[in-house]
């Protein structure tokens, strides 16, 4: 199993980044995906979340500002993530899941940085 995420960086208060997250070695349409993030220090949170029917969750923090997708024919899952804030930076976690354990598989993390 691996999860291969992708695309974050430095970028300025009020910009955007989408993430990408690629994933092999288990049935993709068959599970729950998550973007998760953490700071050193703060504890884990979960920022997106998307069902295997398309369904889709956000934090408080981030409602109306990203977007979780997926695409079943190409084993991936993105987030994409508009008027970004400091409060923003973290490592950005994709994670796979099914039925009442949502967080089996982790990718490696990319790291988000906001400059103000």
């Amino acid at each position: 199993v691996q999860l291969q995420a992708s695309g974050g960086g430095l970028v300025q208060a009020g910009g955007s980044l989408r993430l990408s997250c690629t994933a092999s070695g288990f049935t993709f349409r068959n599970y729950v995906l998550s973007w998760y993030r953490q700071t050193p220090g703060k504890q884990r949170e979960l920022v997106a979340r998307i069902t295997t029917g398309g369904n889709k969750n956000y934090a408080d923090s981030v409602r109306g500002r990203f977007t979780i997708t997926r695409d079943n024919a190409e084993n991936t899952v993105y987030l994409q993530m508009s008027s970004l804030e400091p409060d923003d930076t973290a490592v950005y976690y994709c994670v796979a899941g099914r039925g009442s354990y949502l967080a089996q598989f982790w990718g490696q993390g990319t790291q988000v940085t906001v400059s103000s």
